[in-house]
């Protein structure tokens, strides 16, 4: 599978003559952020097994990992994300309770994370038992821990700057009422989504002057009732550039688009289940001014070879 037949570039203003510009003069005016994104892994470590099952032989940690590796050694700028519920679902878990899980994935060098209804299947204190393993920041604006274990233990955003590009990152989680045991959630209080997100949006652009501003959503893609989805979220809330979602188990061949009444672009993506596929968007931006040039986006199969366009 070559990397070319799935490739998808989405244009964001001046971009129809830019693949046009010498190599260098391209390299000197712009920046390249990378982002890659995961979601649902639940603790599948290994691939699915090829014996002729859908998606068998995909997958693996071992082999994500070294996907990554190679985009790193590509690209200057990457940040590596996930949106939830990384627990549950294999042995792995059963006997590990999620330090197998934590621990690969900070060897992968995620950079942030936030949380699935499923990561509190062992409960509060099972959660709290495994924070330790964990190498990189879990994002949630929308959970209040303040009456629980847990208080003080998660950022509701994060930012992180490459190479002069200011991205302010926030998490959003699902309602856990339904979903979860009310003992493993305990005192554990759902905000309004929608009311957060603006928070977060009026946060990240006006006090932390981000350039990029992306949300880690464990809501769902789309839901038919009135239930809060990325899609809703994309049009309710102005200001986010990009939401990588999770809890729907989603497979998108490219991000869906949203653009509101002042022009702004919002891009919503999800990659699936299990560690199956990498998402990767390519976000270019002007050195000058910092403003996003054009983006390129890209589903990587995990464990079947890419090659580069």
């Amino acid at each position: 599978m070559k990397r070319r037949d799935f490739l998808k570039t989405t244009a964001l203003g001046a971009a129809a003559g830019w693949a046009m510009w010498p190599a260098d003069v391209w390299a000197a005016t712009t920046v390249r952020l990378t982002v890659l994104h995961t979601n649902d892994m639940h603790s599948r470590i290994d691939p699915f097994p090829n014996d002729g099952r859908t998606n068998g032989g995909l997958g693996g940690m071992a082999r994500r990992a070294t996907l990554i590796h190679q985009i790193r050694q590509q690209e200057a700028n990457v940040l590596l994300l996930d949106s939830g519920d990384i627990f549950q679902g294999t042995p792995y878990f059963n006997f590990f309770g999620g330090e197998l899980e934590y621990k690969l994935m900070t060897q992968m060098r995620y950079d942030a994370a936030t949380l699935g209804n499923h990561d509190f299947d062992n409960g509060l204190a099972g959660l709290q038992r495994q924070l330790p393993h964990a190498g990189f920041s879990f994002l949630s604006a929308n959970y209040d821990f303040n009456q629980t274990i847990l208080k003080s233990r998660f950022q509701p955003y994060k930012t992180f700057e490459k190479q002069g590009i200011k991205i302010g990152v926030f998490g959003l989680g699902i309602e856990l009422a339904g979903l979860v045991d009310p003992k493993n959630y305990g005192a554990t209080m759902y905000l309004d989504p929608v009311q957060r997100a603006a928070d977060m949006v009026k946060q990240l652009r006006e006090k932390e002057k981000c350039n990029l501003v992306i949300c880690l959503s464990h809501l769902g893609y789309k839901y038919e009732t009135a239930k809060m989805d990325d899609r809703k979220l994309a049009q309710q809330v102005a200001g986010i550039d990009l939401i990588l979602g999770g809890h729907t188990h989603t497979f998108m061949a490219a991000p869906e688009k949203f653009t509101d009444s002042n022009g702004h672009e919002t891009l919503v993506n999800q990659v699936g289940w299990a560690g199956i596929n990498l998402g990767r968007i390519d976000f270019n931006f002007s050195k000058k001014n910092k403003q996003k040039i054009n983006v390129a986006t890209a589903v990587l199969p995990v464990g079947q070879p890419v090659i580069s366009s």
